[in-house]
């Protein structure tokens, strides 16, 4: 950013592709100066903001252009503010208000070997970056002080959210005992999951106890999932939280909404879900443009949202759980409620999910509904604390075995070579497979997804070997629906 105050008309102007946020930024800081009793010449004021040609949007050039005036002006060394980076919009009074961004706008200050200022809000959410010094100030006139010398600012601490306790548990689960055994097959590999049942049998709860059984993120993966929801402002109490994300967008929600774009192409609801969880209900609902948007994501792990004045690649390595009704009256499977379009209804309704995409499903069930009797059995279901034990243990053997991986974390990730020689199926393993690929025709990607889940499921048994029994499972959750 550069400023320039010349001889000529008084004047100030913001120029570099400001949006209206941007520009009337002179305003907040003529009314922020005045508050401190500083006058500005009558000269041309003129605000450069580079590179000229990528278009500026938001509040938090407020603080980076005063700090750039009040330097041109001589009122603060130079020096000490080109050492600064910094953001924050500013109230007519001079006070600073907190803005979204704080994160990557701290990481890319550690690169450039620079201070982060920032509004005091935003400093606990910043100073995550160890690599940087983190200044939180709640005025300008704060900022004036620390910059000459008159008052040093404190260096911000990381914060951190509170866990928020889980209230949703497996144990109020009656009965779907594959379908929870599904969940933690998913839970501890990162599978992606298709729920395929009649209304009311289930599939909702089931998928909102899963954030119960899932491990913390790590520091890395907290880090991460913070940078992309700060980006979106979602990050509260002035620190990240290490919590999984759980993001469950409804079905009229549109492809910008879902893949990120939109004005300043923002991350969407798959990034948002980066090392967490995607919901989607009624699945078949959802547009079909929207649907197919989700098979590259899933192959490579990222999102490239490409537009006509932005072009932003954002990491979204989620588990994809989708639920969906058999048919469009939901009673495929019930005769005494089915409608008489039976079977065509639900090969046209399941047929607005695409072959390609369904083949990008680790498991695919059936969940069937729950008698009245099964709802009245005595004692309660297999917790979810006991489940989450195996998910963190298996998670646990994945990054050990992976640890000379960097990209790779869970099973879910690992391919070519690398799959070959940690889930080769032993002798009877690879004769069941090769019999059920020739079988069911099952393509290249089933054939390497179906090793990823047995070895998911050996290693949630303890067993260094993937075994014929774990090819077994792992084709049932394959080729079931």
């Amino acid at each position: 950013m550069q400023c320039a105050v010349t001889a000529g008309l008084p004047s100030f102007s913001v120029v570099g592709l400001a949006d209206k946020a941007v520009s009337e930024a002179k305003d907040r800081v003529r009314a922020a100066l005045t508050s401190m009793s500083i006058a500005l010449p009558s000269k041309r004021i003129t605000i450069n903001l580079s590179p000229a040609d990528l278009p500026k949007e938001g509040s938090h050039f407020d603080l980076p252009i005063a700090l750039s005036l009040l330097a041109a002006l001589e009122i603060l060394p130079q020096d000490d503010v080109q050492g600064i980076v910094s953001l924050g919009e500013l109230s007519l009074d001079g006070s600073l208000v907190p803005v979204t961004g704080a994160l990557p706008a701290a990481i890319t200050a550690a690169q450039e070997d620079c201070t982060l200022l920032c509004p005091a809000q935003c400093g606990p959410e910043a100073a995550w970056v160890e690599a940087t010094k983190v200044l939180g100030a709640r005025t300008l006139l704060d900022v004036v002080q620390h910059c000459t010398g008159q008052a040093a600012l404190s260096v911000a601490q990381p914060g951190l959210v509170d866990a928020i306790p889980a209230t949703k548990d497996l144990r109020d689960v009656k009965g779907q005992e594959k379908a929870k055994r599904a969940l933690e097959i998913a839970a501890a590999g990162r599978h992606h999951l298709l729920m395929v049942g009649t209304p009311g049998s289930g599939k909702s709860m089931l998928a909102a106890r899963l954030p119960s059984i899932l491990p913390d993120l790590s520091p890395e993966e907290a880090l991460e999932t913070s940078m992309i929801h700060s980006l979106k402002g979602l990050l509260s109490e002035g620190g990240i939280s290490r919590q999984r994300p759980f993001r469950a967008p409804h079905h009229t929600a549109s492809m910008a909404a879902i893949v990120g774009g939109g004005r300043g192409a923002k991350p969407g609801e798959i990034s948002l879900a980066h090392n967490g969880v995607l919901f989607m209900d009624e699945f078949p609902e959802y547009q079909r443009t929207v649907l197919e948007t989700l098979r590259q994501p899933i192959e490579t792990g990222d999102i490239v949202v490409a537009r006509a004045n932005a072009h932003v690649t954002y990491p979204c390595k989620f588990m994809l759980v989708a639920a969906a009704n058999p048919c469009k009256c939901g009673y495929l499977s019930d005769p005494a409620q089915a409608c008489a379009r039976v079977p065509q209804c639900g090969e046209d309704y399941l047929g607005r999910i695409s072959g390609p995409l369904l083949d990008r499903f680790d498991l695919r069930i059936e969940v069937p509904p729950v008698s009245f009797a099964d709802l009245e059995l005595p004692g309660e279901s297999e917790p979810s604390a006991a489940v989450a034990q195996r998910v963190a243990a298996a998670r646990s053997v994945q990054s050990k075995r992976l640890a000379s991986y960097p990209d790779l974390r869970v099973n879910a990730d690992i391919e070519g070579e690398i799959l070959q020689e940690f889930a080769a199926p032993d002798a009877d393993g690879r004769a069941l497979l090769n019999k059920a690929a020739e079988h069911f025709r099952l393509s290249a990607r089933s054939y390497h997804r179906i090793l990823r889940v047995a070895r998911t499921i050996a290693d949630l048994a303890a067993s260094k070997d993937v075994l014929a029994d774990h090819i077994a499972e792992a084709i049932s959750y394959r080729v079931q629906a």
